[in-house]
């Protein structure tokens, strides 16, 4: 059992074996007659589990995960201006111009992998051109200036939606997936990821992924 890329599954973890133990201890007390009542204490240690994993998963890792994502985006709305030129175009359905816009601004090493992905965005869905954005994708993550681990997962998931959902290649993605997560074990994505993996493997393959270990995917 791994806990390096998700410590509230260690939280978890911990806090279940020390309620399981007092379970037991309340059960052989009830049982034994030591202390009848002690059966009592059972259900509430399982809402006290219920109340704390309900927490975690769904309060505090939000929370983190979003404060996280806010304080990335600073960078960029002070570097590229902010995208409200392209943004007005989609709202009005100029998709093609808009398309073609962030493509411009891609230009800007500052914010080429912000405004790659908003074009991604464009080009699978109401343009529907899944191959010219999975193309660029690989295009911006393997040319240029090495991108900062933060956006190859950016871009390496962006690439995983493409494959799995617009062209329908599970192959391409749980390579894609296998290749992030070997390169990047500590990410914060991690955790996300071998969930997703685990279920593409399920799904298209019908079987559980047991193992994660392998030869690092080739960039």
């Amino acid at each position: 059992m791994q806990f390096a890329d998700d410590p509230f599954r260690l939280i978890r973890f911990v806090v279940g074996a020390l309620l399981l133990a007092g379970s037991a201890i309340a059960l052989l007390l009830a049982f034994t007659g030591i202390a009848p009542r002690a059966v009592l204490l059972v259900g509430s240690f399982w809402a006290i589990y219920g109340l704390l994993t309900g927490f975690l998963g769904g309060v505090l890792e939000p929370v983190i995960d979003g404060t996280a994502r806010m304080f990335s985006d600073v960078g960029l709305r002070r570097a590229g201006g902010g995208f409200s030129g392209e943004e007005t175009m989609v709202a009005q359905g100029r998709y093609a111009d808009a398309a073609e816009a962030y493509q411009r601004r891609a230009g800007d090493r500052g914010i080429r992998v912000e405004a790659t992905l908003r074009r991604t965005a464009l080009l699978t869905g109401p343009l529907a051109l899944p191959l010219v954005a999975a193309a660029e994708l690989t295009e911006l993550r393997n040319t240029g200036t090495p991108l900062s681990p933060e956006d190859d997962v950016r871009v390496g998931l962006a690439l995983v939606d493409v494959y799995d959902f617009r062209l329908q290649d599970p192959g391409q993605a749980m390579a894609e997936l296998r290749r992030l997560i070997d390169l990047y074990p500590e990410s914060r994505h991690t955790r996300r990821m071998r969930g997703v993996l685990q279920d593409l493997k399920v799904a298209h393959f019908g079987t559980e992924l047991s193992d994660l270990e392998g030869p690092p995917a080739q960039t």
